[in-house]
């Protein structure tokens, strides 16, 4: 070890720092450390940080931070050299050669931290969500684990040096440590960062606040110092009567931030926050706690309601340990927190996952395998004075990097958690369901990647949405999908796509079938209910799985069974209209089955004839059609002529093909039109090729009319180039 170490020459250093600085060092490390003062003075001059302070006084700020918690060598000299890559060329090399593959390493690492400092310190960073998403990303950026706490410990220093120059950034600083910087030391197990970053930005973020609270702690300092001896005093006489002489009594410091985030929260005056005055009691074994706590209750008065027993009932993170607050002679209140070697160890630094408790805002969705990686750094603290060799320490270190969860940003600076290994469309599917689904490229940090490109720490990714459009079903093939998440929405889509079309068969085939029996203007719901449906879509997906028979549609409409007449080849049904009432009279025939073709789909007053089928009656077709062309060409004879009826059919199916240039909104246009017209569609085709779109509408008309009507509308749709009947 060593004890005295002087100045170097112009390095503006007195000897005290410099002890302070190189405390817990061999005085081979010693020397190292005293070469890389002096090299940083050189190196940096009057250089200065993005804050204002000088980089050479930085650095020797956060070295000395890290010299209190004990780090090795390799931290403090990485500190030191922070600002290297700004000030030297090819510094990795360099850093390299002269100091060391890990100490260059700890200051790439550095580096790359750095560069996130417009993500920590934007507006974004101040949602919980994001915060917490940040802290994370944090740890998972370092390969070394060091190189947090190092980031750490610069944080500390520059909130120090804000204290003597009032920037106008340091309101900004001030916010992004206590939503980023002192939650992350907290759940590192590193207290002393985590406390004095909390009160140095309770100082900038409320000075108002923090001066009062400052000024009542101040003005009672030395008769608060005199309470506490007295009371560690009298309760160790009392200890030592009691058997149990080993147990350590001490006075615990309360901190500005904390007192004021107790009145806060409790919602009451300085005067009543108890652990102002506070006592810690750590003994050996269980039984001594209560043992302690029956004499602290002897000694004092308790106070009522503010005893809690984390023993017998431990918190949710298995945090345990008597709490009390109890009153002296003289009227002061004070806390009294009781426990053992063991629960107090595990509080600061095990599994017990204090951050939860403590930030209690955050989300309680963080895994077990996250948390105990979290207690594992927090032990790694703690043994760092109990391992003699401290090579062994550092690879323990390197071992923990968090690199679970991939954490990736948009090109606006919002950062999303994925799992390892996530792709291009994960990252699509999490910023939203409709962006998944469109998704047709993607850019990482600028350049274009394949859709099962997997992820890495810190990357941009902008996406390449299709304005329209669904997904591909290669993305449930391996490599593409990493979420499972993400890929359920891509089976749900399918799933929903595949209904969509079973519902449009389904109708359609309702729709022949009840033409064909003469009853197109049955209404769907009561069949729905006739047929044991609960409504018209489950009739429509059952007809769509074979589920349903034409004999139980004509029965559910009240036909009657179709019978042969004289001439073959012809039937005729028995109904209650007569022939008058038919839509369709077939010159020479009287009750005559007839059935409007579906390749043509004819409406009134079109030009129609008849073709004479094989049991299913005459089918009739627009004189046009090319399908009626070539049976006429095949079988003459069987042509017979048809008209429309006096009463017409009120509903007809038809075709309407549009081609247009395809565009956001399209076919929502079109949809208002036809819903506008009071037109019914049954079924809708789209397809989208080379910025062409062309649509199939189904639709169910009156009359010619109406259909002329709707396509001159349809063809002032912007865009639209064609329309016409199919």
């Amino acid at each position: 070890m060593v004890s005295v170490v002087h100045a170097l020459p112009d390095s503006g250093i007195d000897d005290a720092t410099l002890t302070r600085l190189v405390e817990g060092l061999t005085e081979e490390g010693a020397e190292r450390l005293m070469q890389a003062v002096g090299f940083a003075r050189q190196l940096y001059g009057d250089g200065k940080v993005g804050t204002g302070e000088t980089a050479f006084e930085h650095g020797i700020g956060a070295a000395l931070v890290l010299s209190s918690l004990n780090l090795d060598l390799d931290s403090r000299l990485a500190a030191l050299l922070f600002a290297a890559p700004d000030f030297l060329e090819h510094a990795r090399e360099k850093m390299s050669a002269q100091w060391g593959e890990a100490v260059a390493a700890l200051v790439d690492g550095l580096y790359r931290l750095k560069n996130l400092r417009p993500l920590t310190s934007s507006a974004q960073a101040n949602a919980g969500g994001q915060a917490e998403i940040l802290r994370k990303m944090l740890l998972a950026l370092a390969a070394d684990i060091r190189v947090v706490l190092i980031r750490l410990a610069s944080r500390t220093q520059t909130l120090r040096w804000h204290t003597d120059h009032d920037t106008p950034e340091r309101l900004d600083i001030a916010r992004e440590s206590q939503q980023i910087y002192a939650p992350l030391a907290n759940r590192l197990g590193v207290w002393q960062i985590k406390w004095e970053i909390e009160d140095l930005s309770f100082r900038f973020t409320e000075p108002a606040t923090y001066k009062r609270i400052a000024k009542m702690l101040d003005e009672k300092r030395l008769e608060r110092e005199a309470f506490i001896t007295a009371a560690v005093a009298r309760l160790k006489e009392e200890l030592a009567k009691s058997g149990i002489p080993d147990a350590e009594v001490y006075g615990r410091p309360k901190h500005i931030y904390s007192i004021w985030n107790k009145m806060r929260k409790k919602d009451c005056t300085f005067e009543e926050v108890y652990d102002v005055r506070a006592l810690r009691v750590v003994v050996d074994e269980v039984k001594d706690c209560y043992t302690a706590l029956g004499l602290v209750h002897a000694l004092w008065v308790p106070i009522h309601g503010e005893f809690d027993d984390y023993i017998s009932h431990p918190k949710g993170n298995n945090y345990r340990s008597l709490h009390t607050a109890v009153q002296s002679e003289d009227g002061r209140a004070f806390e009294v927190q009781i426990r053992t070697h063991e629960m107090h160890q595990h509080s600061e630094m095990g599994v017990a996952a204090h951050w939860r408790y403590k930030e209690s805002g955050t989300s309680g969705r963080a895994d077990s395998a996250y948390d105990d990686k979290i207690a594992w750094l927090r032990q790694l603290l703690s043994w760092r004075d109990e391992i003699t060799d401290s090579a062994v320490w550092v690879e323990q270190f390197k071992r923990a990097a968090l690199d679970d969860t991939i954490y990736a940003m948009t090109p606006q600076g919002r950062v999303l958690d994925l799992p390892k290994g996530a792709t291009p469309i994960d990252f699509a599917y999490r910023l939203h369901t409709d962006i998944g689904h469109r998704c047709r490229g993607a850019k990482i940090d600028g350049q274009l990647v394949p859709l099962n490109t997997p992820l890495k720490n810190g990357q941009q990714v902008e996406i390449t949405a299709a304005k329209t459009g669904g997904p591909s079903r290669d993305w449930l093939s391996p490599g593409y999908l990493v979420s499972s998440r993400a890929r359920q929405k891509v089976k749900a889509w399918f799933a929903a796509l595949q209904e969509e079309e079973m519902l449009a068969n389904g109708r359609a085939w309702i729709i022949r079938e009840l033409q064909r029996d003469g009853a197109a203007q049955s209404n769907h719901e009561e069949l729905a209910h006739k047929l044991g449906f609960k409504n018209t879509e489950a009739m429509f997906l059952a007809a769509a799985r074979n589920e349903i028979g034409q004999r139980a549609v004509q029965a559910a409409v009240q036909v009657e069974p179709l019978v042969p007449v004289e001439e073959p080849g012809i039937l005729t049904h028995r109904a209650k209209a007569e022939a008058g009432s038919g839509q369709i009279l077939v010159v020479g025939m009287d009750k005559l089955m007839t059935q409007l073709g579906t390749c043509c789909k004819p409406v009134p007053p079109d030009a129609i004839a008849g073709f004479v089928t094989r049991g299913r009656g005459v089918s009739v077709h627009r004189v046009e059609c090319a399908n009626f062309r070539n049976m006429v060409a095949r079988n003459p004879e069987r042509v017979i002529e048809a008209t429309w009826g006096g009463q017409q059919q009120s509903i007809y199916a038809c075709d309407i093909h549009v081609e247009a240039t395809d565009r956001q909104g399209l076919l929502r246009d079109i949809s208002d039109v036809l819903s506008k017209e009071k037109v019914n569609v049954t079924a809708v085709k789209t397809q989208s090729k080379a910025g062409v779109a062309r649509m199939a509408f189904t639709v169910e008309l009156g009359s010619a009319a109406q259909l002329q009507r709707i396509l001159a509308i349809l063809a002032e749709v912007s865009g639209v180039f064609n329309v016409g009947r199919g």
